[in-house]
């Protein structure tokens, strides 16, 4: 691959894709938690109850969608060769 095609992609991952990657999930992250509380604090309603635990999942599914772009991007980095540094 020519370095200027190389480049623009490592330039890629690092400026904009993996900073987006990080804050999504450190939102999801965060919503797991607020879930865990919710969950923990309305023990007696079991309304929100239920909503702290949909919250709980999002997060889980979320960070789960985080590491799975991030192992993508990975593999298709080793694939074409790119360097990863």
């Amino acid at each position: 691959m020519p370095a200027t095609i190389t480049q623009f992609v490592l330039n890629m991952k690092n400026v904009i894709i993996y900073p987006i990657l990080g804050l999504l999930f450190a939102l999801a992250v965060a919503l797991f938690f607020a879930g865990t509380i919710k969950f923990i604090w309305t023990s007696n309603n079991d309304t929100d109850k239920e909503e702290g635990k949909s919250h709980m999942i999002w997060g889980i599914i979320g960070m789960f969608i985080m590491v799975s772009a991030i192992a993508i991007i990975n593999i298709f980095l080793s694939t074409f060769s790119i360097p990863t540094i």
